[in-house]
């Protein structure tokens, strides 16, 4: 999803062909080594989406002594498509790291709902949280084991509030346009 998105919003932009897209993904910072996209994958992905019908060939480049180089340009139904492949990334995101490919197009889709998202994300989170946190009233350890549980209960609890912070942080930042 994350590589389709990439390519929907690159041909937002215009007409381009895999390997240009392929260089774009590694400069200046190597999305494709980190995110694991091979040439083969970026071809894959390119395929897929044209049996979407949200691409098409719109030119064939003949180069002597090369193959043919086919651009591809975007359709109306791809254009209906990008907002609703991000908006899903934010819909099945469980950390922020999971949005990046969602915030780095966030110009694509309406950022009243993808707050409107992230809020139902964070109250939801915060509720499970505080369901979790009655469990340590509940739970009887042995003596021996205290230590242990106070080192996983700080652990949980610190990820948890870093967590909500984090989320907190990201809707106010949307809201603000700083995103």
């Amino acid at each position: 999803m994350d590589t389709q998105i990439f390519i929907l919003s690159k041909l937002m932009e215009g007409n381009t062909y895999p390997y240009k897209i392929k260089k774009q993904l590694s400069d200046p910072v190597p999305l494709d080594q980190l995110g694991g996209v091979t040439e083969s994958k970026l071809y894959y992905h390119f395929d897929s989406l044209v049996k979407q019908g949200l691409i098409e060939i719109v030119e064939i480049i003949k180069e002597e002594h090369r193959p043919d180089k086919q651009v591809f340009g975007i359709m109306t139904k791809g254009r209906e498509e990008l907002p609703k492949k991000i908006y899903k990334v934010f819909e099945n995101a469980d950390t922020i790291s999971e949005m990046v490919v969602g915030l780095l197009n966030i110009k694509y889709v309406d950022r009243d709902k993808v707050v409107e998202i992230l809020e139902k994300k964070l109250k939801k989170f915060i509720a499970h949280w505080e369901h979790i946190m009655t469990f340590d009233k509940q739970i009887q350890i042995d003596k021996d084991k205290e230590n242990l549980k106070v080192f996983l209960g700080g652990y949980v609890s610190t990820r948890a509030e870093h967590t909500i912070s984090w989320l907190e942080e990201l809707i106010k930042r949307i809201q603000q346009r700083e995103i």
